[in-house]
């Protein structure tokens, strides 16, 4: 089928057998890099870059897929129409070798509102551009990366560093190394990047080309210094391979310590706190010829049992993780005199507070079904993400707070009314589940979810060096019905459609967006034979006679906070 003689429209495309296309010869690199076959892969990774298939999936992963896609560069543009999508499809074809200049926005940094860090976001051809770089880099890279790098990796989350971290600690306390890069995307050595990378000459001018491209702060252009700019595609992949090694390296060193890393957060753990020392000052030289270095101010270390410098324990990924000392008799089947608990750090707990408190305070005279409507995807988000843990506590706790924080709402709106008639105006009676905020809303009655109401599941790890790029589509389906984070209906779907699009026929990754579609197009019908799950690009097939058919453009320079959305989207406060 020629691209030259034929006239497609964008929703008419054969996407499914685009995707199994570009599939196909993912799978093919990634099964030549675990053989070795250098040769081959940049023969398929070169082959990849330049077929239709692969082009016009990029482009729709830039203006569909992904939800940081409504950020501008320094082009104004941040969506495309369907027309223009295929034009900017055929303009990959040429024009390597070359980049524009990104337009830098800063953003509060995680757990630090008033520390900000700059972010870097590249034109919309050059986001197309990095995402076709990454469809043929990424099976190469998944081929080598190490089983104990869980961050910015597709199929690999959060709660798989977690319960490795568990398994390491849980049979005899250890020391830990918990440590953090300082600005990791800010200091990576480019040359030893681009000769680690060990990429063909074609791939290599390109990727150096993006590492040079200017910034534009403010309308006042500058040149890039050494780093890899965050906000691009093909950032998160790069910072991946510059800190891959690192494992092995302490494994031939160190007899026995274990590296567990979640993209600049790292561990090193080991029984004896000599192997942690000497761990830390091979790991500083290493980081060195990278141009890498620890952050003093977050670097530590640190014993799952005993208290070092007032403090049992670290925090990882928003966890608390340490040992409490207990009767041989209460310690479970090891009966060891301890115990390893992983709950909510405290750190975690209080950045949720705050930002509950920060809504509900511009809400002051709202609705209260206005309220619950906003509080709702956050306690929901918050709760799913510690799901997988020992969190009853911490539930119980935030519930607890949250009502006293609701009670001081209703008082100020009613000063004057006695505090009987402020708990019968704002909540209602549940059977058998106690006080309710609660508010009708038509005929329906909107209520604030609670935090005990999220069950304890067990989040199982995946396996070794298991790859999303293996085929083994049932077992990756499998693992994505069970993620913590999937809300309890998309699950139920997700396993009913057994991992299946209902539209496409194609199997969900883990890095796809989800949309719940309901059949009959009554967003108020949410009867279970109404619904399926769709890929997001889908349900926007579905609905395409409903879209607008021209570009929304946004000031070059308009200073909004914006982050790169890199795994499947979902809704809720997630603990930063």
């Amino acid at each position: 089928m020629s691209e030259l003689t034929t006239t497609y429209e964008w929703s008419t495309l054969p996407w499914r057998k685009l995707e199994r296309k570009v599939f196909k010869l993912q799978k093919q690199i990634y099964q030549a890099a675990c053989r070795g076959q250098r040769a081959k892969v940049r023969r398929l990774q070169r082959l990849l870059i330049h077929s239709w298939a692969a082009r016009v999936l990029a482009v729709r992963r830039v203006t569909q897929d992904n939800a940081g896609k409504k950020t501008a560069g320094i082009d104004g543009f941040k969506s495309l129409p369907p027309n223009q999508r295929l034009s900017l499809a055929q303009r990959l074809q040429s024009g390597w070798g070359k980049a524009s200049p990104m337009r830098r926005v800063w953003i509060p940094k995680p757990g630090n509102r008033e520390e900000l860090r700059p972010l870097h976001i590249p034109t919309l051809e050059d986001r197309a551009r990095q995402t076709l770089f990454k469809l043929a880099l990424e099976p190469q890279w998944e081929a080598k990366f190490e089983p104990n790098s869980f961050g910015f990796r597709p199929g690999r989350s959060c709660h798989d560093a977690i319960v490795a971290i568990y398994l390491q600690v849980c049979h005899q306390p250890k020391w830990i190394l918990d440590a953090d890069l300082a600005k990791c995307f800010d200091t990576i050595a480019r040359q030893p990047l681009l000769k680690k990378l060990n990429a063909s000459p074609f791939f290599t001018r390109q990727i150096r080309a993006w590492l040079r491209a200017g910034v534009m702060d403010h309308f006042q252009y500058s040149e890039t210094p050494q780093r890899v700019p965050q906000g691009g595609s093909l950032s998160p992949l790069l910072a991946n391979v510059a800190l891959h090694g690192m494992e092995k390296y302490i494994a031939r060193y160190c007899k026995g310590a274990r590296v567990i890393r979640y993209a600049d957060d790292l561990l090193v753990i080991h029984p004896e706190r000599q192997v942690i020392e000497h761990a830390q000052q091979l790991l500083g030289k290493w980081l060195a010829k990278m141009g890498l270095a620890f952050k003093p101010s977050k670097t530590r270390l640190c014993h799952t049992l005993n208290s070092v410098d007032g403090q049992v324990g670290f925090d990882f990924l928003g966890f608390s993780i340490r040992q409490y000392r207990m009767s041989k008799y209460k310690s479970g089947r090891s009966m060891k005199g301890y115990k390893t608990i992983i709950q909510p750090s405290q750190a975690a707990m209080q950045r949720h507070l705050q930002r509950l408190q920060a809504v509900i305070r511009s809400h002051k005279a709202a609705p209260q079904a206005a309220l619950i409507q906003h509080l709702n995807p956050m306690i929901r988000g918050w709760s799913a993400y510690f799901s997988a843990q020992s969190s009853k506590k911490a539930y119980a706790k935030l519930d607890y707070l949250l009502y006293q924080k609701l009670r001081a709402w209703a008082h100020r709106r009613h000063p004057t009314k006695s505090g009987y008639w402020r708990a019968s105006r704002y909540w209602l009676v549940n059977q058998g589940g106690g006080w309710v905020f609660a508010a009708r809303k038509g005929e329906t009655q909107v209520r604030l979810r609670t935090y005990v109401e999220t069950p304890i599941v067990r989040h199982v790890k995946v396996q070794g060096n298991r790859s999303l790029f293996d085929g083994d589509w049932s077992y990756w389906a499998t693992r994505m019905g069970k993620h913590p984070e999937l809300p309890a209906r998309t699950a139920k779907l997700l396993r009913q459609q057994r991992g299946q699009c209902s539209h496409c026929k194609l199997y969900f990754k883990s890095e796809d967006l989800l949309e719940v579609h309901h059949l009959d197009r009554n967003h108020q019908n949410s009867k279970w034979e109404n619904l399926t799950l769709l890929h997001q690009h889908c349900h926007d097939q579905v609905h395409s006679g409903m879209h607008d058919k021209h570009p929304v453009v946004e000031e070059p320079d308009e200073s909004k906070g914006s982050r790169p959305v890199l795994q499947t989207s979902r809704a809720g406060d997630r603990p930063a």
